[in-house]
């Protein structure tokens, strides 16, 4: 059957980029030989060494497949199916996981209004009531997105003011960190500023989006979180028998700044394409863009014809929203070859500021 061929460079997400080359090196040196399974391997131990380095030397870290199951298998460890989990409205477990949470924990999600991707202290504190009453689930967690879903990022301090408001009534927070690399470069802050050092008990640490393959991790700042945990990770089917080949992409994003080089890299891409969109007349960005994901009111038509050549993903189809997501690989050309096709596909000069 013939195969359509793919587009070489896309928006889409990070996600369809490919493998870094030094990952792919790390991988291919990590293929020789026989070392003992299930993450009894040298290249796990330094790993989890290298993480804990990066985050806290008391950290529990635990390797998975799957960004969906680091998060599932972090608020599994946090709370019960009668309890629930506070979430943005926009929230990739609540919107993207096709009810994951709900089907393996069995709790349920309570989005609070986030405009821009992120939740506040009001916001949480609406759910906060009937506790006791066994007639209502009972407020347990809640989740935090960094980088959010609209690309903006919590400061060390925004994610310290939830943490301390979450412990001051008996809650515990977690990140969603499929894009904390991104989010650490714009922010120029080390990782634990923005995790464990900000009062975070548990971390769904995102390597996938940032130059991996299939290679997630579950971390505990709280190790009571951590009891029984890898039980939990065999029964839902996240422990890897050949673990090295995750660990050792750990290993390369975590040496030489590799994360900080890749995460830098596709964030400037992000700035370089949000500045030359606002200067097209018809096209109007509506997120500020700090990450690596640029928002914009593109035109209908206009967006299915750049579609063709250059995919992306409409976020909302009735205001005409597009995301585009820039990735370590993507380079000033596609941008610039992309902004020329926009502006053909607009019919229309740059805006003429004055």
């Amino acid at each position: 059957m013939r195969q359509e061929k793919q587009p070489a460079r896309a928006f889409a997400s990070d996600n369809w980029a490919g493998v870094h080359p030094e990952v792919l090196a790390a991988l291919a040196a990590a293929n020789v030989g026989h070392v003992p399974s299930y993450g009894e391997d040298p290249y796990t131990h330094e790993a989890v060494s290298r993480i804990r380095r990066e985050l806290d030397e008391d950290a529990e870290v635990f390797l998975v497949f799957s960004g969906t199951a680091a998060n599932v298998l972090c608020l599994q460890s946090m709370v019960q199916s009668h309890q629930a989990v506070i979430c943005a409205e926009t929230a990739h477990v609540h919107v993207h996981e096709c009810g994951a949470a709900e089907k393996h924990i069995g709790c349920k999600l309570l989005p609070v209004p986030s405009p821009n991707g992120k939740i506040t202290v009001a916001g949480i504190r609406e759910h906060l009531h009937d506790f006791g009453n066994e007639h209502h689930v009972q407020p347990r967690a809640i989740t935090i997105t960094q980088a959010t879903e609209y690309g903006t990022v919590y400061t060390p301090q925004e994610i310290r003011t939830i943490a301390d408001f979450a412990h001051s009534h008996s809650l515990l927070l977690h990140m969603d960190g499929a894009r904390i690399f991104n989010a650490a470069a714009y922010l120029n802050v080390p990782l634990r500023a923005i995790t464990g050092g900000a009062g975070v008990d548990a971390l769904s640490f995102g390597g996938t989006k940032n130059g991996l393959l299939a290679a997630e991790a579950v971390v505990f700042f709280k190790p009571a979180l951590a009891d029984d945990f890898e039980f939990k990770r065999m029964q839902n089917m996240q422990l890897s028998s050949k673990m090295r080949f995750i660990a050792a992409q750990f290993n390369a994003l975590l040496s030489n700044d590799l994360w900080k080089r890749s995460a830098t890299h596709a964030n400037r891409m992000a700035q370089t394409l949000a500045r030359g969109l606002s200067e097209i007349e018809g096209i109007t960005l509506t997120q500020e863009v700090q990450a690596n994901e640029v928002f914009a009111i593109i035109p209908g038509k206009v967006s299915q014809k750049l579609q063709e050549q250059w995919p992306f993903h409409v976020w909302n189809e009735k205001t005409f929203e597009a995301r585009l997501i820039t990735s370590f690989d993507t380079t000033d050309d596609d941008i610039a070859d992309f902004l020329d096709l926009t502006r053909e596909k607009m019919g229309s000069r740059e805006k003429q500021w004055t």
